[in-house]
């Protein structure tokens, strides 16, 4: 069984765009109820299907299988509850750990959101100076629910 334990923080600025380059995502949900979540991704020219369980803390059953680009595409564009998402993905390590930056699009335009994923939940790391306040706890920030609620519709963020 596979497991993710991340959290997620904004951004003070866009630094670590001099550190490392983007990748396009564009993704789309099958099911995005709370008890599980079904997506298809296509990061850059791979494909993927992952499934992921109800959240227990910051940590969450999770199964992610690359699928053909074609595969995905077809599901993205005929089986996916709209809108997708779409976003760059910026990858970078520091201090020993990854982080993922994704600056999203469309209309999640202006929402950047950086994760860490850990190995288990009270695992210490050092913070990049261009992180800000922590926002694992909100769901608004989750990729599936950004469906229905997209930032531009956020009043107060």
């Amino acid at each position: 069984m596979g497991n993710e334990i991340e959290r997620k923080f904004l951004t003070l600025n866009r630094m670590y765009r001099d550190l490392t380059k983007g990748v396009l995502y564009k993704q789309g949900f099958l099911s995005s109820n709370s008890e599980r979540v079904v997506r298809v991704r296509i990061a850059g020219n791979k494909g993927y299907l992952t499934v992921k369980g109800p959240h227990i803390g910051i940590s969450r059953v999770e199964y992610e299988y690359e699928i053909p680009v074609n595969d995905a595409d077809e599901m993205l564009e005929d089986l996916c509850i709209r809108p997708l998402i779409e976003k760059h993905r910026y990858t970078l390590s520091y201090e020993g750990f990854t982080w993922e930056i994704d600056e999203f699009h469309g209309e999640n335009e202006g929402l950047v959101v950086a994760e860490i994923e850990l190995e288990y939940e009270s695992q210490k790391f050092k913070i990049p100076d261009w992180i800000g306040n922590e926002v694992t706890g909100d769901l608004r920030y989750y990729n599936s629910n950004l469906l229905v609620n997209p930032y531009c519709k956020w009043s107060n963020t």
